[in-house]
């Protein structure tokens, strides 16, 4: 088992090294391909990540260069509620989820489904 820390930082987002190679596997099949985050109202407190991975970013979309292989698209709507969101995949069983460690979330859903910010 490992332990990995979460370091404050500006960043719009940045990911674990489990989520790195979550994301790039995903891709390994469409080159030149990158994730898109964005929100979407939902659920009982507000707001709801949605990942796609998509051929190019929207004009208004902020890109964030996570390494060579990978790039993820912020949509512009989004930044606000995602700043200095960690970004990790956990595996729990056989499963697998991605986690958003996001420092501006003031209340979630008791399932986890949606999230709201002050």
């Amino acid at each position: 088992m490992s332990v990995e820390s979460f370091v404050p930082s500006t960043e719009l987002i940045s990911m674990t090294d489990d989520a790195v190679r979550y994301f790039e596997s995903r891709l390994q099949d469409k080159p030149n391909s990158l994730i898109r985050l964005s929100t979407k109202a939902s659920g009982c407190t507000g707001y709801a990540y949605v990942l796609d991975a998509v051929d190019n970013a929207q004009d208004s979309d902020e890109v964030v260069t996570v390494n060579d292989n990978l790039k993820v698209a912020v949509a512009a709507n989004a930044i606000d509620l995602i700043r200095n969101t960690e970004i990790d995949y956990v595996k729990e069983g056989i499963n697998g989820i991605v986690k958003f460690n996001n420092p501006n979330v003031v209340n979630e859903c008791g399932c986890g489904e949606s999230f709201s910010v002050s």
